[in-house]
């Protein structure tokens, strides 16, 4: 279910930044999403469970696993 949260979220927001369809940027939300819940803690986890947004930690680990599955990182702020 978590997994599935950060899917969702990433192709939503791949899909606009990179201007084009979810469907194509499925293979890439696939790996990060999988990429950046194998990396978190049992607390990440958890806080992620109850506030559904990633904390300061896990915030740095999606855009690391952004990096490595090659998509561009969302604007600052």
């Amino acid at each position: 279910m978590i997994s599935l949260r950060a899917f969702d979220a990433c192709l939503i927001v791949q899909s606009r930044l990179q201007n084009t369809t979810r469907e194509a940027v499925h293979t890439p939300c696939s790996c990060y999403a999988k990429l950046t819940i194998k990396n978190m803690t049992k607390e990440e986890l958890d806080a992620f469970r109850d506030t559904g947004y990633f904390n300061e930690t896990t915030r740095q680990k999606a855009l690391e696993a952004l990096d490595s599955c090659k998509m561009p990182r969302p604007p600052l702020g």
